[in-house]
């Protein structure tokens, strides 16, 4: 973490120099890739501007010495993950129990990841697809076995998710890939932000502008060291790999055409429209 706020003193110095009436005090450091020329690039972000940087920001905080309105570019998802993994049932269940033992893990596929704007696509014979809005954590560092004191040494940030998931089909393991990592089950921007007090971030879910969930990561079961720590047991993390930390309270199912957004405090909004399959 010590590495992320070196780069945010040095990172918004220059950019402030270099960029007329752009404003660095009191901004959040905000992480981002996007498609600029045909071409996927790095950079953060001071107010609506990228400062763009020569390669992956999990490595680097060189700057190329481009400046980009975000308004002209496409975002993508700020990292491209070898690993997305899944925490079931981590928030408390109003008038039930937490439930005992370790997290309970599943995996999305890096090819269910999409970005901030794009569509989430309902498989042909889905009946029941959801939204389950969370807080995502993005490794920074290589993790292996790691206690939950050691976790905020590899954590780069935080970004928001929605871990889709289709209920229409029978809940078996056999299912669990279809149900969970079918393609862009996995939105996940628009951005991350380092620095970020992740154990006290409130989370709300909207759908077409109804707000359908609202808690706090104050109240997970798991805290997010925890999870990195238990994640990191039974496989390395890499940088750029990410950890869905579980959904606050019930999901709705979500029809062609509805917008849902899920809005982290401190990060901004991830927004995407369901689409029926082609």
């Amino acid at each position: 973490m010590a590495r992320v706020l070196a780069w945010l003193m040095a990172g918004l110095a220059v950019a402030a120099a270099g960029a007329a009436g752009v404003r660095a005090e009191d901004q959040p450091l905000r992480f981002l890739r996007f498609l600029a020329d045909g071409e996927p690039h790095y950079g953060y972000l001071i107010d609506d501007t990228i400062v763009e940087l020569e390669g992956d920001f999990l490595h680097t905080r060189e700057e190329t010495g481009r400046f980009v309105p975000l308004e002209a570019v496409e975002l993508l998802p700020p990292v491209v993950p070898s690993k997305v993994i899944g925490v079931a049932l981590n928030y408390p269940l109003d008038g039930a129990a937490p439930p005992a033992g370790p997290p309970g893990l599943f995996a999305k596929l890096p090819s269910s990841v999409v970005a901030h704007g794009a569509a989430i696509v309902a498989p042909p014979d889905s009946t029941d697809l959801h939204f389950e809005g969370e807080v995502v954590v993005v490794i920074g560092s290589r993790a292996r076995n790691i206690s939950p004191d050691q976790a905020a040494e590899v954590i780069f940030g935080v970004t928001a998710g929605n871990d889709v998931t289709e209920r229409g089909y029978e809940p078996s393991p056999f299912n669990v890939l279809r149900i969970k990592a079918a393609d862009t089950f996995a939105p996940l921007g628009p951005w991350v932000v380092p620095g970020l007090d992740y154990n006290a971030l409130r989370i709300r879910t909207r759908l077409n502008g109804e707000v359908v969930q609202d808690g706090t990561t104050a109240r997970l079961i798991h805290s997010i060291d925890e999870l990195v720590s238990f994640v990191s047991r039974y496989v390395t993390l890499e940088p750029g790999d990410v950890i869905y930390t579980g959904t606050p309270g019930p999901t709705r199912a979500m029809q062609p055409g509805d917008v849902v957004e899920v809005e982290v405090e401190g990060v901004g909004t991830l927004r995407n429209t369901v689409e029926a399959a082609p």
